[in-house]
């Protein structure tokens, strides 16, 4: 097996403060245990102890064309909400020790515990509320996807607890679906609808040094999209009709073609995003070229034509996932919180092979503006849909009949760190910025590396390094592409304009000491965004960025007047404001045109322009929006004639 170049540090070896300090202090105090209570409400425990009676199903069936009753209903996941709840609390107890949010999640691992089958299985839904049906209907019914869940909560839980139950549950039942699942005789090339076990088994194989499981999955990736086609193969024996399912086609969940031959990004967007990081891990782990080829194709496809300017992705409700080309409403995205989630662990596992700016930018921009604004400032409301521009009737809501997006923020929010750092045996790669200390083997020397600055608020940022020893290794920065004036200053030196490698990183390749130091000057003026011509929703409109956050006006600063103001392409004088009620955020102050009304009375049309004046209007991050109360936003706004 060939080394990944890269890997992350794990979440105990980075101490986060500041921005993301303050978000993880919130999932730690109040998410966790809001996740948990509302599983509870929802009656998952009900399903998952087997000490308690089978309960009634509590969530109908999809009865839709060509989901018979009795084949799909968002229960028949609880698993990976349960799993995932449980990955985030592991994170949150390294924040802050829960005695009782441990002891909690202690109840549930040992509900698990007990309902293992002899054989190893796993799953409450097919144990308790549809026993006999296993492995039956893996193109709809989620088995392994809610597995790989599993195995990601039973890692972290032991990382941060030291307690292997769930674990050792999670590996008996790994080693089970190795029994059935392979290229052998006897065993099924099957792999899952909803993938995620992919880069599960690579985490698991990597905690526990078990290359059987790193070749699972590898096992999964390549059997996907062979022929004879696996799911129709599976209806026919299950006595259905393989081509009788809503979506009439494997583009939905990324089966109609081997992964090496696909060019296009399709389908489900979570799907799509989890089975391209676990491709990318497995492109890492082998030193597999093919897979590292097709997925840049595809990275191409998303980021180039498929992308909103939030890193939000999968424009459609109905297949929850993509359409077309530059199909990228606003009011109508559906842009769910789960694949910019998805999209942060893809970029994350591409920067496995080596430093790209390429990559890293994405990466920071879905973080920040497509998965974030799935929480609220406080930690206890959500999205699921994040629209670019609003009325006033999207509102973050408690809970959902499918909840997969609260934890799954939740727990990015909580392993922000591993996110943040890269290291082989003789580089450290900072992708991100933000403060934090991070305890790094680097080169035989023990290294700490401790980031100050209040990004992404401020322009500054420096790195100073605590050695046990001297050290020969090269120290990665990332100079993100909007900073285009960016300058570096070493030891206190006069900082001077950085020499960028061809991945967008400053490389500093020296012998390093105790209390060596970097600064990192990142401009962040505010800039205007032109959208591409073919993305209709966006024309004769500008955005509004500043360093890597994507602003919006809402009705709470501007008023009800957001349709009537439009923005020049070259902005004219620009203030910031820190905003108390949304925890010290930067806005950004600008002048606008704003056109009247006044004179035109019942008049709908007429050949006279409207008045205009100009105004100061304010925009405010676009994760933070909703944070104040129901009311109009918008992302997109009208471009002013110059």
């Amino acid at each position: 097996m060939t080394q990944t170049n890269f890997r992350p540090l794990s979440i105990p070896d980075v101490d986060l403060r500041g921005f993301w300090g303050e978000r993880i202090d919130a999932v730690a105090a109040k998410t966790v245990r809001i996740l948990y209570d509302r599983c509870v409400t929802a009656g998952m425990l009900d399903q998952i102890d087997p000490s308690r009676p089978v309960p009634a199903q509590r969530i109908p069936y999809h009865v839709r064309d060509g989901f018979t009753a009795g084949t799909v209903t968002t229960q028949m996941f609880w698993d990976s909400d349960i799993a995932k709840t449980i990955e985030a609390a592991a994170y949150a107890l390294y924040r802050r020790r829960d005695p009782e949010i441990e002891a909690l999640m202690d109840e549930v691992i040992d509900m698990y515990a007990r309902l293992q089958q002899p054989d190893g299985y796993c799953s409450s839904w097919y144990i308790r509320m549809q026993p006999g049906r296993r492995w039956s209907n893996l193109r709809d019914c989620h088995e392994l996807y809610c597995c790989g869940h599993m195995i990601e909560a039973a890692v972290a839980y032991a990382q941060a607890t030291g307690k292997r139950t769930f674990l050792d549950v999670m590996c008996r039942y790994v080693d089970h679906i190795a029994t059935v699942f392979g290229p052998n005789e006897g065993q099924l090339p099957g792999y899952c609808g909803h993938e995620e076990i992919e880069l599960a088994l690579v985490r698991l194989s990597r905690e526990t040094g078990r290359q059987d499981y790193m070749d699972l999955a590898k096992f999964f990736i390549d059997a996907r999209g062979q022929q004879p086609h696996y799911f129709d193969e599976e209806a026919y024996r299950d006595g259905r009709d393989p081509k009788n399912f809503h979506f009439k086609t494997y583009e939905y969940n990324q089966s109609h073609l081997p992964v090496r031959q696909q060019t296009k990004v399709v389908g489900h967007a979570v799907r799509a995003m989890y089975l391209y990081s676990g491709m990318a891990d497995i492109a890492a782990e082998y030193g597999d070229d093919t897979l590292t080829d097709a997925l840049e194709i595809l990275w191409d496809d998303l980021t180039g034509k498929q992308m909103y300017l939030t890193g939000g992705i999968g424009p459609a409700a109905a297949n929850e996932g993509f359409t077309a080309e530059y199909d990228l409403p606003n009011e109508s995205a559906y842009a769910e919180t789960c694949a910019s989630v998805g999209l942060v662990f893809w970029a994350s596992r591409m920067l496995g092979r080596g430093p790209n700016r390429r990559f890293a930018d994405v990466m920071e921009r879905a973080l920040y503006n497509g998965a974030l604004p799935g929480l609220s400032l406080d930690g206890a409301t959500f999205f699921y849909e994040n629209p670019l521009e609003s009325r006033g009737a999207h509102n973050r809501w408690i809970w959902h009949h499918c909840p997969c997006c609260p934890p799954n923020i939740a727990r990015l929010i909580g392993a922000i760190g591993t996110y943040m750092y890269g290291v082989s045996d003789n580089a450290v790669a900072v992708h991100l910025y933000g403060e934090s200390t991070a305890r790094i083997t680097v080169a035989g020397a023990k290294l700490t590396l401790t980031q100050e600055g209040d990004y992404p608020w401020a322009e500054t940022v420096t790195i100073r390094l605590g050695l046990d020893q001297q050290a020969q290794f090269a120290l990665h920065l990332r100079v993100p592409d909007w900073a285009g004036k960016a300058t570096l200053a070493l030891n206190g030196a006069a900082a001077g304009p950085v020499a960028l490698d061809a991945a967008g990183y400053v490389t500093l390749d020296r012998a390093w000491a105790d209390g060596d130091s970097v600064t990192l000057h990142l401009p962040m003026d505010a800039r205007v965004m032109l959208p591409h011509p073919r993305i209709k929703a966006d024309t004769g409109r500008v955005a509004l960025m500043r360093g890597p956050l994507v602003y919006c006006a809402e009705a709470a600063d501007n008023g009800a007047d957001l349709d009537m103001m439009a923005l020049p392409a070259s902005l004219g004088a620009v203030q910031t404001a820190r905003v108390a009620d949304l925890g010290g955020a930067v806005a950004v102050d600008v002048t606008a045109r704003v056109d009247s009304d006044a004179a035109w009375g019942n008049t709908m049309y007429t050949t006279n322009p409207p008045r205009a004046e100009t105004a100061v209007r304010r925009f405010i991050p676009y994760h933070l929006w909703d944070n104040r109360g129901a009311g109009e936003m918008r992302v997109w706004v009208r471009r002013a004639a110059e």
